[in-house]
């Protein structure tokens, strides 16, 4: 009978951990539809993040909703969606302050070391979940999310080469600052909450608990001992 309750809970946390996923999707591909039918006019793209200027800082917020190209939204789509369900199935008591987190300082950090161009997409906001995962699993010692770290560092672990400058040789259309912005978010983030959230169980040793049970047990016997001296 419990398991069945605990497998339907199971399946609940299951459930509502993709819904902040379908949530964020569901705007990234509404903001591209808007934007590609030039519904509001075809200025979308200068809501991007645009480096050392006042009003780049715009872009913080509004970045990774917009896209170039199908090809740019479907190449974040997948991992977003992945992502974020185990953000908020692993870390669900943290899950939406550490987004919120992910998100704005990724975008901080690419609006301080960007180059002079408009960054625009969700990929700083994939690799700074990509980071935050890895390094809060393996920060955190406790093998379910080490075992998440490992996963995630298997399915992605071959993008990393795009946090670096040589990424703009292959494609200088490729914001490797964006993509280094998240990845230091995730670092940074996964640093500052390492002590919330899902932690490693304390292990308690039977023998000594035990050994702490005869101790008293004997200690009553002798006081009970001492007494009935005294009475007599």
């Amino acid at each position: 009978m419990e398991s069945a309750v605990l497998n339907r809970l199971e399946k609940k946390r299951i459930k509502l951990a993709m819904i902040p996923s379908l949530l964020v999707l569901a705007l990234i591909w509404l903001a591209f539809v808007i934007d590609h039918t030039a519904v509001f006019g075809s200025e979308f793209s200068k809501l991007g993040i645009y480096p050392g200027v006042i009003k780049g800082l715009r872009g913080i917020f509004f970045s990774p909703l917009l896209h170039s190209s199908f090809s740019h939204l479907w190449s974040n789509t997948l991992p977003l969606l992945i992502q974020i369900w185990l953000l908020f199935y692993f870390y669900r008591n943290i899950a939406f302050p550490t987004f919120i987190y992910l998100w704005l300082l990724s975008g901080i950090i690419t609006w301080i070391i960007g180059r002079n161009s408009y960054h625009i997409g969700a990929s700083g906001l994939v690799f700074a979940l990509l980071f935050f995962l890895f390094f809060s699993g393996v920060l955190r010692r406790y093998i379910p999310l080490i075992a998440v770290s490992l996963v995630v560092a298997f399915i992605y672990g071959s993008t990393v080469w795009s946090i670096f400058p040589i990424a703009e040789l292959v494609d200088v259309n490729i914001s490797w600052e964006g993509h280094l912005s998240g990845a230091l978010s995730g670092l940074i983030i996964a640093l500052i909450f390492r002590k919330q959230g899902p932690q490693r169980p304390v292990k308690i040793w039977v023998e000594e608990n035990e050994e702490n049970e005869e101790n008293e047990e004997n200690e009553d016997v002798e006081n009970a001992e001492a007494v009935i001296d005294d009475n007599l």
